[in-house]
């Protein structure tokens, strides 16, 4: 059967439903932010679009700073209010009991309750339409050392991050490979011999 043709829209999905921290350690600020992702890995650079009716937008254009925080599913109501609510009249923080900690290289916080926070520092504005491109350098990644395994390594499986399509919250987690896995080869397993396989030589 073939597909149904739709009219162009903003269908790209699942996505981080990231909660974006801004402003400074004493007066925080955050906002649910989806459309954000990777647009190069050397140097590591992302982005986040926000409307710029948004309080965060011109708080985030003059700090040139901001913090990428990915939450776990059991902040999924935080994450919508974050989403709803506007910084403008709203102590998010305070109301979402999230915690503001201190990030390593920028001013804007860091929120505890997130496995994942990542460090950012815009080098470019982008007007694109409904929402303004803020493009920015990774300047450092914070992890929750409860999901790193023995050799330091991240387990991200077991972070239970939240991911977002299409105004729906979802559930992520399961673990169905790694990257390159179809084609690996299998190791060859060295099976000893058992009596049937002795008897025929």
């Amino acid at each position: 059967m073939a597909k149904v043709t739709w009219n162009p829209g903003a269908i790209l999905a699942p996505l981080p439903a990231a909660l974006v921290s801004c402003g400074s350690l004493d007066k925080p600020n955050v906002l649910t932010i989806a459309w954000t992702g990777i647009i190069c890995s050397k140097p590591p650079r992302t982005y986040i679009s926000v409307r710029p009716e948004r309080f965060s937008h011109n708080i985030i254009k003059e700090s040139g700073e901001f913090v990428i925080n990915l939450p776990p599913q059991s902040l999924a109501r935080e994450v919508d209010t974050c989403g709803v609510k506007s910084g403008r009249d709203t102590d998010k923080f305070s109301l979402c009991k999230l915690t503001a900690e201190p990030a390593q290289k920028v001013s804007a916080p860091t929120i505890a309750q997130c496995p994942i926070s990542i460090e950012c520092k815009v080098f470019d504005v982008r007007e694109l339409g409904s929402h303004n491109m803020f493009m920015a350098d990774i300047v450092a990644v914070n992890v929750d050392p409860a999901y790193l395994d023995k050799d330091g390594r991240l387990m991200i499986e077991k972070c239970n991050l939240l991911s977002y399509a299409h105004g729906t919250y979802f559930a992520s987690g399961e673990r169905l490979g790694t990257f390159g896995y179809s084609v690996r080869k299998k190791p060859i397993s060295k099976k000893r011999p058992t009596k049937k396989t002795q008897k025929a030589k």
